[in-house]
């Protein structure tokens, strides 16, 4: 993998005033120097190597409190950029941010569900080539690209360990190779626990520790505490969709029984859709289209259109979110449960003011603390924009770095 840009082992103080600044988009020296706890002599060494590598300017002068008024400074959202995938099998979503985090470029295609590996890997890094070029980015301030997929997976290794959408996959080095085609490094992480950390990073939500359920064309978790994405013993934690709802449920693909995502997920709103036979014809639906979110956005579509069997369904699936809501508040003690990804984007008012009605109703700690349920900012495309996002934290993990022996 390339190296840093930036430049790895700077002194951790550098990462730590220019993550204050991002935080606060506008500060002055002496505001930084009181935050920080570091002297005002430190303060403006620091800045001036900042500024000296393009990633701070000054941007005026605030308010004056008796005597000259303070020079203001703020990030450079244009000296270096992050890309990030979200890697479905319905969908691939590809983003690129700047050094705030702010998107300015997009594209989109359908997902690779029948691709081998090389395959779809090198159609992805065709379209993260052109967006870059489109967009007009600088390919020397590119960081690296975030991408977003499901699990299990060995995230340090950057393999996946899952048989989905087919067998080839599993075990296959998805980020060593997307890192050899695009010559840019990659970091492989959770889809869930991407969109998670995406809303915290982007000031979406207040809080520092929240619940986020993150649903494409399966289900899945993520928790953010005090800032930092719960991550478990090898990064596959908060599998909310392998909980078991049904002791004497089917079986699931993970060898568990009566797991949630199994009456929740689209292709399960799908079976049930088909089920009702003239709902699943009237909305044209496919047994055999390996496209289930599609299928599923007709249902979804119907049901905010008012067609009551639809409205059914996707009420249904909302109540079964319900339990994983509760099921997340309870073990985490959580104030606020986040609803991000794709299949969230069509319903999004079924399922809040239904996930929120069962949070309320259900939660063991209600009568301590109120909990909120949200949709994303960022909709569809909050697992992109997280990716992108933890190549932009990842950076500044290594700015922080104590280089100290």
């Amino acid at each position: 993998m390339a190296t840093s840009p930036i430049g790895a082992g700077r002194p951790r103080t550098r990462g730590i005033v220019l993550n204050r600044i991002r935080k606060a988009r506008t500060i002055s020296r002496v505001e930084l120097a009181a935050d920080t706890g570091v002297t005002a002599a430190t303060i403006t060494q620091v800045v001036r190597e900042l500024m000296d590598l393009g990633l701070v300017v000054e941007v005026g002068r605030g308010a004056s409190t008796g005597g000259k008024p303070p020079t203001l400074l703020q990030i450079n959202p244009h000296a270096r950029y992050a890309v990030g995938v979200l890697f479905e099998r319905n969908i691939c979503i590809i983003v690129i941010v700047d050094l705030t985090g702010r998107q300015v470029a997009r594209t989109a295609f359908p997902g690779t569900a029948l691709l081998p590996p090389e395959q779809a890997l090198s159609l992805v890094a065709s379209r993260v080539d052109a967006l870059i070029e489109t967009a007009g980015v600088d390919r020397g301030k590119v960081l690296g690209v975030g991408l977003a997929t499901y699990g299990p997976q060995d995230r340090q290794a950057g393999v996946l360990l899952t048989h989905q959408p087919t067998a080839e996959w599993f075990r296959y080095p998805v980020a060593p190779r997307l890192s050899e085609l695009l010559g840019l490094p990659v970091l492989l992480d959770n889809d869930a626990a991407a969109a998670a950390i995406g809303e915290h990073w982007l000031g979406a939500v207040e809080s520092r520790t929240y619940g986020c359920l993150y649903m494409a064309s399966g289900l899945g978790g993520g928790v953010v505490i005090d800032g930092e994405v719960y991550r478990g013993v090898s990064s596959n934690a908060v599998e909310i969709g392998h909980i078991t709802i049904d002791v004497n449920g089917g079986p699931c693909d993970c060898g568990n029984y009566g797991c949630l995502g199994n009456y929740v997920e689209p292709a399960a709103v799908i079976r049930q859709a088909l089920k009702e036979s003239s709902l699943g014809q009237r909305l044209g639906l496919d047994p055999a289209d390996t496209d289930v979110m599609t299928g599923f956005a007709r249902i979804a579509t119907a049901a905010v259109a008012g067609d009551p069997a639809a409205r059914t369904l996707i009420e249904r699936s909302a109540r079964h979110l319900g339990t994983a809501a509760v099921t997340m508040t309870s073990l985490f003690d959580l104030d606020l449960i986040v609803l991000a990804g794709p299949s969230f984007t069509t319903a999004a008012s079924i399922y809040q003011s239904v996930i929120e009605e069962e949070v309320q109703r259900r939660t063991f700690a209600r009568r301590a603390h109120p909990v909120r349920v949200v949709t994303s900012v960022s909709s569809s495309d909050a697992a992109a924009i997280g990716g992108a996002v933890l190549v932009l934290q990842g950076e500044l993990a290594l700015l922080e770095r104590d280089v100290r022996a």
